[in-house]
């Protein structure tokens, strides 16, 4: 399974492309511009998939989306769901 997960703007870099801090935490990563209408500016949010912005969000948008993946994620580490798929990736 894929998600777009909101991401943040920390920094503009050449051609197109930025870093970007992945939901709330430490985690940053760079990803493509390309495919957005207006350049990004730094604090932006966007959904980002596969390496590509694909749009903005309003912050609390952003906040929100984010929110709920934390909710799934420890729902899914309480029902052991998590651990399952943990399990699942060593076997393979």
């Amino acid at each position: 399974m894929c998600l777009a997960i909101p991401t943040q703007v920390v920094e503009i870099l050449d051609n197109t492309m930025m870093k970007v801090r992945v939901g709330n935490g430490p985690t940053v990563i760079t990803a493509s511009s390309m495919l957005l209408p207006e350049p990004p500016q730094i604090g932006d949010y966007h959904i980002v998939h596969a390496g590509f912005a694909l749009r903005k969000l309003d912050p609390k948008e952003a906040q929100e989306t984010l929110a709920a993946l934390l909710e799934f994620a420890m729902a899914a580490d309480e029902s052991g769901d998590l651990a399952e798929l943990d399990k699942e990736r060593a076997g393979d």
